[in-house]
């Protein structure tokens, strides 16, 4: 029998050929937002990996929306040409593979330093036109204690420019022939800044109960399914809860991810956490899994499942339980490029479910080596 995690996968009008999702990855090495000859090797490499969906990672609307001087935008013409010829390639190269793109703003959590220079927000001693003007739901920094910037509050321009931002992303992501759009409403980023009590405090429609706190990332996201093909799936990474007491509960995110179907949502990537220093998780493999099986019960909507899923058996059972529709991975693939063709070795699985590179005149399921020659799969 075929093992769960290697059956193929529809959202709306694209189908996976497996269930394994590279999961997306700040790289931080951008320069105005524009893609560098780091992504075009880091992408390459991940293309083949053998997982069905290759996510980039999260990909700034807007050049306030930044979470670093480093992160990858998609704001301008520019960021746009650069990405171009990385999706050029990996449609040349690995075609079975489908490319989706985590559309994001950062909010209060951006201005901040790259992670190898220890994090935290940038300050005047960085650079002269540093930090740069961050934005909430409310005026209320991520953590006083670190001197975190007090973001301004979005007021009703503010929320229209970044609804529009998102939109003109979206648009752009449509002209480079992306398969799939994530949009980023989860760990601590704006939109999750709108949807928790603890950096929410608005008392306008945008505030105070979880409904009005709701309403602004259900207005962005119905906006961008608009904007975005039809026949093409877009979903949302919500985090499931903050693990602060008083903050975002499990309950909320349910009642989320059904508003979000209604209007056109097709997956929940399902995470946690990230909107508050006060979080308190207990980090064990597949911990966020019950998340996902939970979301994907109560309101009927299709989940990918994240944090630390590392083993072939681990994501098979995920699957085969019915907890997730998929399983996607990070560190495992920065461990170990090849993960999607591993653990279908140690799931017993071969072709045509494991995406393979286009050889020029034919396939490399024909590729013969030569005598004495090792294939690297042996």
């Amino acid at each position: 029998m075929t093992a769960q995690l290697f059956t193929p996968v529809d959202f709306r009008g694209v189908s996976l050929p497996n269930r394994i999702v590279v999961s997306p990855m700040c790289q931080y090495s951008a320069i105005d937002g524009s893609a560098q000859p780091w992504h075009q090797v880091h992408y390459g490499m991940l293309a083949m990996s053998g997982a069905g969906l290759l996510c980039l990672e999260a990909t700034h609307v807007e050049r306030e929306g930044r979470i670093t001087q480093g992160c990858l935008g998609l704001y301008s013409d520019d960021n746009e040409a650069a990405l171009r010829p990385i999706v050029e390639w990996a449609r040349a190269w690995m075609p079975q593979v489908k490319l989706g793109i985590q559309l994001a703003h950062a909010g209060r959590k951006g201005s901040a330093q790259r992670p190898w220079k220890g994090g935290g927000p940038l300050t005047q001693a960085d650079a002269p036109d540093l930090p740069w003007t961050t934005f909430s739901a409310s005026a209320n920094p991520y953590d006083p204690a670190a001197k975190w910037h007090a973001p301004v509050a979005l007021d009703a321009v503010g929320l229209t420019r970044v609804k529009q931002a998102f939109v003109s992303a979206v648009e752009r992501s449509a002209r480079l022939g992306l398969d799939l759009i994530e949009v980023h409403g989860a760990h601590g980023y704006l939109l999750h800044q709108f949807l928790s009590p603890l950096s929410n405090t608005r008392s306008d429609e945008y505030g105070g109960t979880m409904e009005k706190r709701r309403r602004f990332p259900l207005e962005v996201f119905e906006a961008c399914r608009k904007a975005w093909p039809a026949e093409k799936p877009m979903g949302m990474r919500l985090s499931a809860t903050d693990w602060v007491e008083g903050g975002l509960t499990l309950e909320d995110t349910v009642e989320t991810a059904r508003q979000l179907k209604a209007l056109g949502c097709d997956f929940i990537d399902t995470s946690s956490g990230g909107n508050s220093p006060a979080q308190k998780i207990t980090a064990t493999p597949g911990y966020q899994v019950p998340f996902a099986a939970r979301i994907r019960r109560d309101a009927g909507i299709k989940t990918w499942a994240v944090g630390i899923i590392t083993e072939p058996e681990q994501a098979e059972r995920i699957i085969a339980a019915g907890e997730a529709d998929c399983t996607a991975h990070a560190r495992s693939f920065l461990v170990d490029p090849r993960w999607g063709w591993n653990a279908a070795r140690a799931l017993g699985v071969g072709p045509p479910s494991l995406p393979l590179p286009a050889a020029r005149g034919g396939s490399i399921l024909d590729f013969k080596p030569s005598p004495g020659m090792v294939r690297a799969a042996d």
